[in-house]
């Protein structure tokens, strides 16, 4: 077998694909294991990546009426325990605050000191602290709809953590709104369906699947839930965003009630829905390869990084000037309505380290610069789209000039790539014989199959789900939008005698 290059990952994806998405986290310098178990630091270019997913959405949600806000972390126990299907669907996952105020004791340890009057829940979700806010804020129809979304933390006990994908603590935002009629609720839910599949296509390059949850994957409490479902490299599902229509589930708990048009008293009809920091984790396994984190250019933190190159002090003052000069040339063109990222490093390592830090790193575009170059006016340029020692020689001025074009490009073959991905590993399944044979004999990937929509609360179901690892992702809205033959007149592969729906099997995260 050949030596690999000695910048590359390794594992590669062939060769152990979960190890080789560690690897890739670590050498793109995103996060590390925290000391605490299950919690992660988010280092600055994994965090500037987090903006950049953060800032986007923001504007997609105030762009459909939402304000943001913020709720508290603790949430009283008896604010959980009023939803009977949330909190039995979350209280194997809540860490829970008992005590306040430390004291020493006789051997100089620190202990607790003093019981709360009540146990606290560290937010794990928060449905339930802000419907009891809405419930204080709404007395008419006048009052609705409430259109709130939060940027914060949650903690969900995790036994089997993985950096991003899955943490104890991790970062998200969660949209809540109350409205006056079902419609418009489920309005809403749907709404921001569609804002997380225009985000996760157009701004992460990862082609999704909408649809709705099965009865056994649907929110604890929630009337109905759709998700987006992307393919990773591993043809490995991962849930990239879910929306909620509550009913008045959670109103009726909380008592968010209004005096209507009537004047006849009524219970709102809610939502939430949300994405979390495991769109990084997305971004890298859909894109990634064997040399590191591939970003899609509308994300990533740099669009450009300029490498330096010179041997004196002579040197440096002349490239610096014009990698400068260069950086604010490129500042001028707009690239998706935005001015193009670029920026300088001249750090004192050797350029070729620079170079492969880049590479990991996933920086669309590496430029080098050096004396040669200014003399010719010209730029030497690798794209993170090819081979690393793929390089072309440019004039700058043409260089600047289809910079917007090229960025472009590189976004939309991203894209390519990933849904030609998803076509060639996702089949048609009509029998729960087709499906054994897929995911425990074939490559996996996506299954198209009948099933009834609550197929799986059924035992045995579970128990066939169960023996493949393989979970219902959700009932298509588009199926056809997959390529797949799948007659709609099928009985259900699980012996369900009710009517089945088109539905997406997958291993997933």
């Amino acid at each position: 077998m050949a030596t690999p290059p000695r910048n590359a990952i390794s594992p590669t994806r062939a060769e152990d694909y979960p190890e080789w998405y560690q690897q890739v986290v670590k050498a793109a310098d995103l996060a590390e294991a925290s000391a605490v178990r299950g919690c992660m630091v988010i280092k600055p270019w994994g965090y500037a990546l987090w903006e950049r997913i953060q800032g986007q959405l923001d504007r997609m949600f105030k762009d459909t009426g939402h304000s943001n806000a913020y709720f508290p972390l603790f949430i009283p126990l008896r604010y959980l325990q009023r939803e009977a299907d949330h909190v039995e669907g979350f209280a194997k996952e809540c860490a829970v605050v008992t005590h306040h105020r430390l004291e020493a004791d006789e051997e100089g340890q620190l202990v607790p000191a003093a019981e709360l009057d009540e146990p606290y829940v560290v937010r794990p979700t928060s449905e339930t602290i802000i419907g009891e806010t809405y419930a204080k804020w709404v007395q008419s129809y006048r009052d609705l709809p409430v259109l709130i979304n939060q940027w914060a933390n949650v903690v969900r006990w995790e036994l089997r953590p993985r950096l991003f994908l899955r943490t104890v603590e991790f970062l998200w935002q969660e949209g809540h709104t109350a409205h006056e009629t079902a419609e418009e609720a489920q309005q809403e839910t749907r709404q921001m369906l569609d804002v997380y599949t225009t985000f996760a296509e157009e701004h992460m390059a990862m082609p999704v699947v909408a649809g709705e949850k099965t009865a056994a994957e649907r929110f604890p409490g929630a009337v109905d839930t759709y998700t987006v479902e992307a393919m990773m490299q591993d043809r490995k599902a991962l849930q990239a965003g879910t929306s909620h229509f509550m009913g008045q589930n959670f109103a009726r708990a909380c008592d968010i009630s209004f005096s209507g048009r009537d004047g006849a008293i009524s219970h709102a009809w809610t939502t939430s829905w949300g994405v979390s920091t495991r769109l990084v984790g997305g971004v890298i396994m859909s894109h990634g390869d064997d040399d590191g984190a591939v970003l899609p250019p509308r994300l990533a933190p740099h669009q450009v990084t300029i490498l330096p190159i010179y041997k004196s002090d002579e040197q440096r003052a002349e490239v610096l000037a014009y990698c400068q000069s260069l950086v604010a040339s490129l500042a001028e063109q707009s690239y998706a309505g935005e001015p193009v990222r670029a920026d300088i490093d001249d750090r004192d390592l050797r350029g070729g380290e620079k170079n492969w830090q880049a590479i990991k790193r996933g920086v669309p575009i590496r430029v080098e610069v050096g004396p040669r170059d200014i003399a010719a006016d010209a730029v030497s340029v690798g794209r993170r789209d090819r081979a690393p020692r793929d390089r072309d020689s440019l004039p700058r001025a043409a260089f600047v000039a289809a910079m917007a074009d090229t960025l472009a490009g590189m976004q939309a073959g991203l894209l390519e790539r990933a849904r030609q991905l998803r076509a060639e590993n996702t089949t048609a399944v009509r029998s729960l014989d087709e499906l054994r044979e897929l995911f425990n004999d074939g490559e996996g990937g996506f299954a198209l199959a009948p099933m009834a929509p609550d197929a799986d609360l059924r035992p045995e179901t579970a128990a066939a789900l169960g023996e493949l690892k393989v979970s219902a992702r959700c009932m298509p809205l588009s199926p056809e939008a997959l390529g797949v033959d799948l007659p709609t007149d099928l009985p259900c592969v699980f012996g369900s005698t009710e009517d089945a729906r088109p539905t997406l099997l997958a291993r997933a995260y």
